[in-house]
């Protein structure tokens, strides 16, 4: 008996007619093969950027429901031009909205959760011999509005469908071959992975990973639905991620996650006492910028430095913000890096291996890199250090724990 594959296609993947005609073939195969297979889609290449700057042209801050009506209208073009090219080549085939579908959201626009999802349609097609495509990166909410689901959204909506319909694998087709054990535009010996297991690929997309959204992981786990990555342009093994087998070999470290879109923010002279950090970050949190690393010197006259990294884009947004946070407690000056960037290293053998980080340290030493700043959670290790000796350093790491023999 077949088995039933819920295949989700990027972007990339569908940017063009003749790439949507190659999605309708990867299809067409698993079909022959004695498969089921729903499809969900993104919208075609950088449709999504160009209707997000089409909305800015008309308000710079466009109102939320409509932003989301907008730009989810990319998704709509795809699945109905690759419904088409399976209907071309002899197949049924039909195209959802997540409207039609009833896949139902909280009502926060721009980053809704999923809640709710409804498979009888789908589930009758598959029975029916019809091909469903469904539109990711959307739903609706309780009041009949459309809501997205935030970049990257369609690949939550691929594994939210894989586990209700209780599909034997959710499938990722990309424009790479699977996730690598670090980015291979930074180093040309970087090794597609066979497999990973759920919580290291957690630590490496939040680490900056792109080749699948958080977000998408944490419910696949939760689930524990199986994810295969795969590339829709070339044939590969892809990479498989799983859940963690009890007595399962691991190497020490898997990944190193390499970006360069964090800005370090440091408020001088600061008081040393309680609730201090409180009101340095509270202001910023209530901002919505996300905090990433955090360092308190050691004070002396119970004055210290306080220091933090966000995202690059909000640097300057967090900048005024402690300025304000300055005069209020009599701090001093505000000093901005933005010439940073965050390496990590992420493998579940960390746990029952001691001496990691002295490796990662000794290493970068060698190499004559300074680290800036230093945080570590039970599986990852993670360093700020200068933006130019970022690719000196992923190399030197790749090759100090030897993963091109993974």
């Amino acid at each position: 008996m077949g088995k039933l594959f819920v295949q989700k296609f990027g972007g990339t993947s569908v940017a063009t007619a003749e790439r949507i005609k190659a999605v309708a073939d990867i299809i067409i195969e698993d079909i022959k093969a004695g498969n089921q297979v729903v499809a969900v889609l993104s919208a075609m290449g950088n449709q999504t950027e160009e209707l997000i700057c089409l909305a800015k042209k008309i308000d710079p801050n466009p109102n939320p429901r409509e932003y989301d009506a907008l730009v989810s209208t990319g998704e709509q073009i795809s699945v109905a031009l690759l419904a088409m090219a399976l209907q071309k080549r002899g197949f049924l085939s039909k195209s959802y909205t997540a409207y039609q579908l009833g896949i139902k959201t909280n009502t926060l626009h721009k980053q809704a959760r999923i809640l709710e999802v409804d498979v009888n349609r789908l589930q009758e097609d598959i029975k029916s011999g019809i091909i469903p495509v469904v539109t990711g990166f959307q739903g609706m909410n309780k009041d009949g509005d459309i809501t997205t689901l935030g970049r990257g959204g369609s690949d939550t909506t691929g594994v939210a469908l894989a586990v209700a319909l209780e599909a034997d694998e959710c499938q990722i087709y990309t424009d790479v071959e699977g996730v690598f054990t670090t980015d291979p535009r930074i180093y040309e010996k970087a090794k597609c992975m066979k497999e990973i297991v759920f919580e290291e690929m957690l630590e490496l997309s939040s680490m900056g990973a792109k080749v699948l959204q958080r977000r998408a992981v944490e419910y696949a786990s939760k689930y524990k639905m199986p994810i295969k990555v795969l590339s829709s342009f070339k044939k590969s093994q892809g990479t498989i991620v799983k859940e963690e087998v009890e007595g399962m070999e691991r190497p020490l470290v898997t990944g190193i996650s390499a970006v360069d879109n964090e800005a370090k923010l440091t408020i001088r002279e600061v008081k040393d006492i309680p609730g201090i950090a409180a009101k340095i970050l509270g202001p910023i949190s209530e901002a919505g910028i996300d905090i990433d690393v955090i360092v308190q010197n050691i004070s002396a006259d119970n004055i210290t430095d306080f220091t933090f990294t966000v995202d690059k884009s909000r640097a300057e947004e967090a900048e005024e913000i402690l300025n304000k946070c300055s005069k209020e407690l009599g701090s001093g000056e505000i000093d901005v890096d933005s010439n940073i960037a965050k390496i990590s290293v992420v493998g579940i053998g960390m746990r029952s291996h001691a001496g990691i980080a002295t490796q990662m340290f000794e290493t970068l030493a060698e190499a004559n890199i300074n680290i800036l700043m230093i945080t570590t959670s039970e599986i990852k290790i993670s360093v700020v250090i200068k933006k130019d000796v970022m690719k000196d350093a992923v190399v030197a790491l790749h090759d100090a724990f030897e993963l091109e023999e993974i």
